[in-house]
């Protein structure tokens, strides 16, 4: 039986007890239905899992004994960043669940003109603490050691604006782009840039291009919101990374 498994938040160290988050311990204790001293791992980003006994201290309380560290290497020796054009609803969760299982390390959550469902008032902090949980719990499931971030909601052309094209290359994933996976340079940080539904806009295009980014075309035919960076994202990682 596989050995469930969650991050923590916290330092962790043999022989001591930690309480587990809120959520955690739900997860583990009305979810799952582990019982007193059921073994657990925990990850925190110490390169490896921290595995211990769940402790039973109530209905929705529990705590963690920790008792031995087991180093693992499965971060990418790539560091992605993923700009993604929010999307509605599952098409967002998917995109973020599957990008992170292929190790994706940062991820900004963009308003484009484009955007059909625009995350607004109460419903933006609300939309950052469900996306933080599709992160969380995917890297969880495919054996992480590092929690990706995930950055405030904001403005594409305002990201645009901060952002540095000439540090790491920027790559549009634009089916008109001049560039395909296997023209990119070897590099230890890439930043990818996903459009919404619908694609990215003439305007966004132009000003992208401008701003130093490079278009990057993943084939002939037309990839969904959902599917276009996580295709590119595999690729990348089998030209460039660890996959394969």
């Amino acid at each position: 039986m596989r050995v469930p498994r969650a991050y923590i938040e916290a330092s962790l160290a043999a022989g001591t007890r930690v309480a587990l988050p809120e959520a955690t311990a739900h997860h583990f204790l009305r979810v799952l239905r582990l019982p007193d001293g059921a073994a657990i791992r925990l990850f925190n980003g110490d390169a490896g899992d921290w595995h211990g006994r769940l402790i039973v201290e109530g209905k929705q309380r529990a705590a963690a004994e920790i008792e031995s560290f087991e180093a693992s290497a499965t971060e990418s020796p790539l560091e992605f960043t993923l700009v993604q054009g929010i999307s509605r609803g599952q098409r967002m969760d998917y995109t973020l669940e599957k990008c992170v299982e292929l190790g994706v390390d940062h991820v900004i959550p963009v308003v484009m003109e484009r955007t059909q469902a625009v995350p607004a008032g109460e419903r933006i902090a609300k939309k950052a603490r469900h996306w933080q949980g599709v992160i969380a719990a995917a890297a969880a499931q495919s054996g992480r050691t590092r929690l990706p971030s995930l950055a405030p909601q904001s403005g594409f052309r305002e990201w645009l604006g901060q952002a540095d094209a000439t540090a790491t290359p920027h790559l549009l994933l634009d089916p008109d782009g001049d560039r395909v996976p296997g023209d990119i340079s070897a590099t230890t940080a890439l930043t990818l840039i996903a459009g919404p539904e619908g694609g990215f806009s003439p305007g966004e295009r132009d000003t992208a291009y401008a701003a130093g980014c490079h278009g990057m075309r993943l084939g002939p035919r037309i990839l969904r919101t959902e599917t276009a960076a996580v295709a590119a994202l595999a690729l990348l990682q089998g030209l460039y990374g660890d996959l394969g």
